[in-house]
């Protein structure tokens, strides 16, 4: 081998793809949590190129595969038929992530050439009429429940990932300004937003778009061009939308979640404390929840630690701002962290009543010990002076003769009777002395002068 030469061709990012490849991601709605399975990870089941060992390194945090099928084409059957556009291969994946938030992947390529406008309609009809899609005609979540032994449900979130291949893929890379528009309008906004190009541009509706010659990139919420990809890019951009889908239903779930703790916080009927302890730690609980979908099932997957990568990180940023995830995850969290100081305000009112009726306890406890003292000792000296043998006591006279015993009994009550009457004086004084902090009015104040009227003149 001669000196400064290779035995193995770089690997390009882009590439010319022949058959259309469409990849359409379902948010499942519950939680599906992950478990051990002989499928390994993501990285195990595509082709990821250059990111593989990024990839290798957070796999902990990835979602991994729970099921994975390779489907007959023929097997797929779409409510209004395939617009003329036969699967050439079919593949079918559930993946959830750490926290068990599930996407359902479907990996289509086609079997012939594509064009704009059937393939619009074919992703209309994937997005808008999901729950009807069957698999050997039943419903698809029907025969995935049946596979994994567990309940499937789509929910809010769809979004699907284009990669055009033959003359489609031509098309759009080689077309000028106003006919490219024309495509990718019609392919990202699945038909329903007609373009003219004669219109004045608005930003607002034009897909975003990143055109570098070789490859093109256009997205709007729900649906993704991405042409002129190599195949593990294309994985990679997968791998991110999956991680975006997954996030923006952390981020419902979490929203969903905090209006019902605070509408548990306002509805709770607890009289005693020990129901209000009940209620602090299950609402504490539930905002513990919270804050671990956010952290963990939101900005996990929102920022580019995971794939480091300039072609990933522009996807990926374009994407969260198209599905909104950042004010989201915003306005989600001052929600969390309202509710977190609600809960610690009620468990502070807590304390501080539960300290205020030991106190009373203890104050009421003090009392009675001093009342019982005080009504004991005065018979407790009488019994000691009539159980004495004196001369004083006689033993022909009841202790009930007063007019015999009168002194004893005086000398008995007569100190508990004035310490009583001490006492009253006392705390009358500290009563009539706290008005006294009150501040005095100085004569040597200045008068507030009357407010004016609007015309400038004094009010009488």
């Amino acid at each position: 081998m001669l000196p400064g030469t290779s035995t193995s061709a770089t690997a390009l990012d882009s590439a010319t793809r022949d058959r259309t490849r469409v990849l359409l991601l379902f948010s499942l709605s519950g939680r599906l949590r992950p478990r051990d399975t002989v499928l390994g990870g993501l990285v195990d089941r595509y082709d990821f190129g250059r990111f593989t060992s990024h990839l290798m390194s957070g796999q902990d945090v990835l979602p991994v595969p729970v099921l994975d099928e390779q489907i007959a084409p023929r097997r797929l059957r779409l409510p209004h038929g395939d617009h003329g556009l036969g699967l050439g291969s079919l593949r079918i994946l559930v993946v959830t992530t750490p926290r068990g938030d599930a996407t359902l992947v479907v990996d289509c390529v086609f079997a012939g050439e594509t064009t704009a406008g059937d393939l619009a309609a074919w992703l209309a009809t994937t997005c808008f009429d999901r729950e009807r899609i069957e698999l050997d005609d039943r419903p698809l979540l029907t025969a995935l429940t049946d596979q994994l032994g567990r309940p499937l449900a789509l929910g809010q979130n769809v979004h699907q990932l284009v990669f055009p291949g033959g003359r489609l893929q031509r098309e759009l890379l080689s077309a000028d300004e106003a006919r490219k528009a024309i495509l990718l309008n019609e392919i990202v906004y699945r038909g329903r937003m007609p373009w003219n190009p004669a219109t004045p541009y608005d930003a607002s509706l034009a897909p975003h778009l990143r055109n570098h010659g070789v490859t093109l990139s256009a997205l709007g919420r729900g649906v993704s061009v991405q042409a002129g990809w190599a195949p593990h890019v294309e994985n990679g951009l997968m791998l991110v939308a999956i991680g975006m889908i997954s996030a923006l239903a952390a981020l419902q779930r979490t929203r969903l979640a905090a209006f019902a703790t605070m509408k548990a916080n306002e509805q709770a009927l607890a009289d005693s404390p020990t129901e209000i302890r009940s209620l602090i730690s299950r609402l504490s609980a539930g905002v513990n929840e919270l804050q671990l979908d956010l952290a963990f099932g939101v900005e996990a997957y929102v920022d580019s630690l995971l794939i480091p990568e300039m072609v990933m990180e522009a996807f990926q940023s374009s994407l969260r701002d198209a599905l909104g995830i950042r004010d989201s995850l915003e306005n989600s969290a001052r929600m969390v962290e309202r509710l977190t100081s609600v809960i610690s305000a009620r468990s502070a009112a807590l304390d501080a009543e539960l300290a205020e009726r030991d106190d009373r306890r203890d104050r009421t406890v003090s009392g009675l010990v001093a009342a019982a003292t005080l009504i004991a000792l005065p018979p407790t000296l009488l019994l000691a002076f009539f159980g004495v043998n004196g001369t004083n006591v006689d033993e022909h006279r009841s202790i009930l003769d007063l007019r015999a015993y009168a002194p004893a009994y005086a000398l008995a009550w007569l100190p508990f009777v004035v310490l009583v009457l001490i006492g009253y004086v006392l705390l009358r004084r500290i009563s009539t002395r706290s008005g006294s902090l009150l501040p005095a009015p100085d004569d040597d104040t200045v008068p507030v002068p009357p407010p004016r009227s609007p015309s400038g003149s004094r009010r009488p």
